[in-house]
C-alpha cells in the first residue's frame, strides 16, 4: 500500500474516509492519486480550508468559503468551483462518509506542470476534498485547561493566507509536543500573534484581547464568532496585540480553532496562568459558543 493510502486508511489515525472528491469526480479514497508533478507536491503551491461538521451540518460554512476565496485571491489563483458547487460537493461528501460529526478538508493547488517557479499557463488546478471523523477534544482540556509554551514566530509574512506550506507550523507544534505542551503561542517583535494552529486571546481585567486581522494572523472563523459572542454578552473585546509582558500577567489565556473550539490555557512555559484554574470569562464565552453550536441553523 502506498504511503498516501496509508495516511488515509491507517486505523491508528482514527480516520474514516470512504470516498473523496478529486478533479471533478467522487472516487473511492484508496483509488485517489495525485501526480508527483503537481505543484502542491513540488512547491506547496496551493491553499486549503477545514470546515467542522456537527450532526451532518457545516459550521459557519459561508465564512469558510469566503476565506478560501481570500486565500485563492492572495496567491493569484482562480477558484475552480462556485460556492454552490463547493456546497454540493461538501454535502455529498458528508453523506458518503457517514454524516455525524466530521471535518471537511478542501484543497486547491495550481496543478500539474513542469517544475518552474514561474506560474504555468493553461494548467488546470488540482481540486481535492475529503471528509473524515472529527477528532474529539479530550474532556480534561476543557475542565482543567491545556498547557502552552511561547516560541518565536518563525512563519512567513503572509499568515492571513491559508496555504498548504505548513512546515514552520509543524515545527512549532512539534516543539510544543516535545516540551509536553498542547500548543505554542507565537511571539513576533515582542507581541503575541497567535498559536501554531490556533488564534490566541488574553483576558485582562475582564476584557478580551486578540491580535488584529492582518498579514501576521489568520482570520479565524471561530475568532469572528468569539467577537460576536463577546459583544452579545457585553464583554469588552479589543482587536489589539498584547505584549509578552501582558501575556505573562494575563488573568486568562485561550486559543481557538474551527475543529477544537475554544480551549483555556492554564499553564504557560511551566508557570500557572493566574490561579492555574479556568477563568470566568472563558466559562461564559464557551457556554455561549456551545449554545450557538446547538441552537443556530448551522448552514
Amino acid at each position: 500500500m502506498a504511503l498516501f493510502d496509508r495516511c488515509i486508511f491507517d486505523d491508528n489515525l482514527g480516520l474514516n474516509v470512504n470516498e473523496v472528491f478529486l478533479n471533478g469526480e467522487f472516487i473511492s479514497a484508496d483509488k485517489a492519486k495525485v501526480s508527483v508533478f503537481d505543484r502542491g507536491f513540488l512547491f506547496g503551491d496551493g491553499v486549503y480550508e477545514i470546515i467542522p461538521v456537527y450532526s451532518g451540518h457545516c459550521f459557519r460554512l459561508d465564512g469558510h468559503l469566503k476565506r478560501l476565496q481570500h486565500s485563492l485571491n492572495a496567491v493569484r489563483m482562480s477558484s475552480p468551483l462556485s460556492n454552490l458547487q463547493w456546497i454540493n460537493i461538501i454535502e455529498q461528501l458528508v453523506k458518503r462518509n457517514g454524516e455525524g460529526d466530521q471535518s471537511v478538508y478542501l484543497q486547491v493547488t495550481r496543478g500539474v506542470a513542469s517544475r518552474d517557479h514561474i506560474f504555468p499557463e493553461g494548467v488546470a488546478p488540482t481540486t481535492f476534498a475529503m471528509s473524515s471523523d472529527l477528532q474529539v477534544v479530550p474532556q480534561n482540556y476543557k475542565s482543567k485547561g491545556i498547557s502552552a509554551i511561547t516560541l518565536p514566530d518563525i512563519r512567513w509574512q503572509n499568515c492571513h493566507v491559508k496555504a498548504i506550506t505548513l512546515l514552520s507550523n509543524i515545527l512549532l507544534k512539534q516543539w510544543a509536543q516535545d516540551f509536553g505542551a498542547q500548543e505554542a503561542l507565537l511571539l513576533r517583535n515582542g507581541y503575541l500573534t497567535e498559536g501554531s494552529t490556533s488564534n490566541a486571546y488574553a483576558v485582562m481585567d475582564g476584557e478580551i484581547y486578540t491580535a488584529p486581522k492582518d498579514e501576521r494572523v489568520l482570520a479565524g472563523i471561530t475568532r469572528d464568532l468569539i467577537l460576536e459572542l463577546a459583544i452579545y454578552a457585553n464583554i469588552a473585546i479589543f482587536e489589539q496585540a498584547v505584549s509578552e509582558k501582558q501575556l505573562r500577567e494575563a488573568d486568562e489565556i485561550w486559543v481557538s480553532s474551527s475543529t477544537k473550539g475554544i480551549l483555556p490555557i492554564t499553564t504557560l512555559d511551566g508557570v500557572a496562568v493566574n490561579s492555574g484554574k479556568i477563568g470566568a470569562v472563558w466559562i461564559e464565552i464557551n457556554m455561549l459558543y456551545q449554545r450557538y453550536k446547538r441552537d443556530v441553523n448551522l448552514w
